[in-house]
């Protein structure tokens, strides 16, 4: 079953799978979440874990940064590990002004200036959009959790560093965030018959220059993690 990416055997994983971008992240998730936890892959430091957590089966595995890097990790685990469910758990940097650092929001779709969608042959614009089972168990552990979550449309860039940025268009277009991976996992689950969601956590805005450390990043957005759980 092992692939160029991934040595874990066929049933590893379990149906659900958090994918996190950062591998410590994975770790740190595994650690502190999953009981009788087991490493399952960690091809190029591309860690993967299968435990349980609160007496279901649960997988975590990271997917690196951008849309080829989760393109690749999703579609193996959506057709080779036969999982049914990706909740990428990721930052985000905020585009709506409303958002403030640590706010968590759903993405129900993703835009993109990606051509990753090119590849399954409709001649038009893809509209990347969340599981609606998901994201309906997202906002309903939310609001168990008394987390408060933000649910719209978000933005999948191809370039942290961007020289010709898209905030002010998409601020029109009351798109909440930016980040760099839901598009292609949203089209990934939709041409295999899968369910996916994205679950973000703001951890920047570009308008002050506010900021959260990486080591925050990893391990401080807890609340985004325990809703993925919830629902796993």
């Amino acid at each position: 079953m092992a692939t160029l990416h991934n040595t874990a055997a066929k049933g590893d994983f379990a149906k659900t799978v958090l994918m996190p971008g950062d591998p410590l992240r994975a770790k740190f998730i595994a650690e502190n979440y999953l009981e009788n936890r087991v490493l399952v892959n960690n091809v190029r430091g591309i860690q993967g874990y299968t435990g349980e957590y609160k007496g279901k089966k649960v997988s975590v595995m990271a997917s690196g940064m951008g849309i080829p890097s989760i393109g690749i990790y999703s579609y193996e685990l959506y057709n080779m590990y036969d999982v049914e469910n990706i909740i990428r758990v990721g930052s985000a940097g905020l585009i709506d002004p409303e958002l403030k650092i640590r706010s968590v929001v759903a993405a129900i779709s993703a835009y993109s200036n990606s051509s990753y969608g090119e590849q399954f042959g409709f001649r038009g614009n893809l509209g990347a959009a969340a599981s609606y089972p998901l994201l309906k168990k997202a906002e309903e552990a939310a609001a168990r959790l008394g987390v408060p979550m933000y649910i719209g449309p978000t933005y999948s860039s191809d370039s942290f560093y961007d020289e010709n940025s898209q905030l002010k268009v998409l601020q029109k277009l009351h798109v909440l965030c930016t980040e760099m991976e839901a598009y292609g996992l949203y089209l990934n689950a939709a041409r295999a018959g899968k369910n996916a969601l994205a679950l973000l956590t703001i951890s920047d805005n570009p308008y002050t220059g506010a900021t959260c450390t990486a080591q925050e990043v990893r391990e401080t957005f807890t609340q985004m993690m325990e809703i993925a759980l919830e629902i796993a």
